[in-house]
């Protein structure tokens, strides 16, 4: 059964940390582009980072220094950690997994077909 199962979301204050957590089971995800999208209440779904089967990654603009987008192969988990964390960044922050083998991440959604259950996070004082 493939799944995605994110974690490490909560509370924090404005230029806290948080580290985000996904977990896959059915899927090996060394084998595939992984990104994090995010969608705040009344807007629309957005891509913030994504990491490649060859290890780079890329970052949206508005959290570049921010975030950072890692794995752990042994572990079939991804991580994103998050500093300096604004209110702006309060949303539901979702893992997903591309539909096809060894393909270069865009932060398209369409091109992910695997999502996990999101996790929220939230920043404010």
């Amino acid at each position: 059964q493939l799944q995605l199962v994110e974690s490490g979301g909560g509370l924090v204050q404005p230029g806290g940390s948080l580290r985000l957590s996904c977990a896959a089971s059915g899927l090996t995800l060394g084998y595939r582009a992984i990104a994090w999208f995010r969608q705040a209440p009344g807007k629309e779904r957005e891509g913030v980072s994504c990491i490649n089967s060859d290890g780079s990654t890329y970052n949206e603009d508005s959290v570049k220094g921010r975030f950072t987008i890692s794995r752990d192969t042994a572990k079939n988990t991804v991580y994103l950690q998050m500093n300096s964390l604004k209110p702006e960044d309060t949303a539901v922050y979702y893992c997903a997994a591309h539909s096809l083998l060894f393909r270069r991440c865009v932060l398209k959604s369409m091109d992910y077909g695997y999502w996990g259950q999101g996790t929220q996070v939230t920043v404010s004082s």
